[in-house]
């Protein structure tokens, strides 16, 4: 198969914002018919296309089959490149078009996950016509790929087909593909976005303002954004963003009342960053999961957590880990379990643990306020003191 149509002019030779507040066109056409065996069809499809068949997604498709037997519905095929018993062989951009196909002739699998693969920008291409063929897909990631600003392809597609509910593409996207997703998120949108990797502060401070006029987003990551020269030589979050992004980012925050997830873990955000971040967000109703790990919290700053988690009644799920806090914070942390019963998950390991930390985390999972199975520390005795155990329970999303 050739490399794809080559690029058009595209969105950009007119604003972004314009382009994408057209109203998006009904989906016509007709449904597709299923193909019946996916195995047979896909080994004719690559006989038709003289490409090399891949017994790693030939096993995944026999496990759809399997689940279409069973009478499932909303069946999403798997293709990650991680996680997986078996051998396999990496998924391409040839094996994506024929993926795609499969997508668009079966109508009844409506997510695709080709997470940790060797996926291009000439992926984006054919993604853009999944989108806009397939309309029961509801589910779409490329995490851990080599998709670049021609991921702006797949923002246009989605402004003509809104059925898909999440979306993962964490690529190095830039700014241009970063403006092109916010101005999507201008419209009328309930579509869960992960941008990931490698954002620059022009396309992270655009989708900031999106957010004060989308009220129906329910989530969004925004972690490890690429910054250069003044910006990256700094550790405060007001810094970071000049003033300008950081004060954006907080003002969407107050104004939006959708947004349920945010992830800002990986952003160098310090104890000053983190009081912002408090105020605002303590007056917020609807966030329910917030990710600040991987950042330089402190105690100071997790002690603004703790008066965050105490006054916010939406929020359930808190991650801090790895943030440079010491036994003083994770206690002032902990003490949100006590005043807010619907914090229901903390997770805390890679910090600075005493004796004092593991006693009062052994506590709120005795008295049952912190279920073992929701944290990633687990309180053992030894010797006669409390120690604990850092497990990898994972953060539900």
């Amino acid at each position: 198969r050739g490399a794809g149509p080559a690029p058009h002019s595209g969105p950009y030779s007119k604003p972004y914002s314009q382009a994408i507040h057209n109203e998006a066109p009904e989906p016509t056409g007709s449904v597709q018919e299923p193909t019946g065996n996916l195995q047979e069809y896909y080994n004719n499809l690559c006989m038709e296309e003289s490409q090399k068949i891949n017994p790693f997604i030939l096993h995944r498709l026999q496990a759809v089959e399997e689940e279409s037997e069973k009478g499932l519905g909303g069946i999403t095929l798997h293709t990650a490149g991680s996680n997986h018993s078996m051998p396999l062989e990496t998924v391409t951009d040839e094996d994506f078009w024929v993926l795609s196909r499969i997508l668009e002739k079966n109508p009844y699998i409506n997510g695709l996950d080709v997470s940790f693969h060797l996926v291009r920008d000439v992926s984006a291409y054919d993604a853009e016509k999944l989108c806009q063929k397939q309309y029961n897909l509801i589910y779409l990631t490329f995490m851990f790929n080599n998709i670049g600003p021609k991921g702006e392809l797949i923002a246009k597609a989605l402004r003509k087909t809104r059925t898909l509910k999440c979306l993962r593409i964490g690529q190095e996207i830039e700014n241009k593909g970063g403006k092109f997703f916010a101005a999507l998120l201008q419209i009328d949108s309930s579509l869960e976005l992960d941008l990931g990797d490698d954002l620059g502060m022009q396309s992270v401070s655009t989708l900031a303002i999106a957010l004060t006029q989308n009220q129906s987003v329910t989530g969004i990551n925004l972690n490890r954004p690429t910054l250069c020269g003044q910006e990256a030589s700094t550790v405060h979050l007001g810094h970071i963003t000049t003033g300008v992004k950081h004060e954006k980012l907080c003002y969407a925050l107050h104004l939006n009342k959708s947004l349920h997830y945010l992830d800002v873990s990986c952003n160098k955000i310090t104890r000053d960053g983190m009081g912002t971040f408090a105020d605002v967000l303590k007056r917020n109703t609807t966030l329910a999961a917030k990710d600040l790990s991987f950042n330089r919290i402190e105690n100071a700053g997790a002690k603004n957590l703790e008066t965050l988690a105490s006054h916010n009644r939406s929020l359930k799920v808190l991650s801090i880990i790895s943030s440079n806090i010491e036994g003083e914070g994770l206690v002032a942390c902990s003490q949100s379990m006590k005043t807010n019963p619907t914090v229901s998950n903390t997770y805390i390991r890679g910090n600075n643990f005493d004796e004092t930390t593991d006693v009062a985390y052994s506590y709120y999972i005795q008295m049952s306020c912190l279920k073992l199975d929701n944290t990633n520390v687990e309180p053992f005795v030894g010797d006669g003191h409390r120690y604990r155990a850092e497990v990898c329970n994972g953060r539900k999303k």
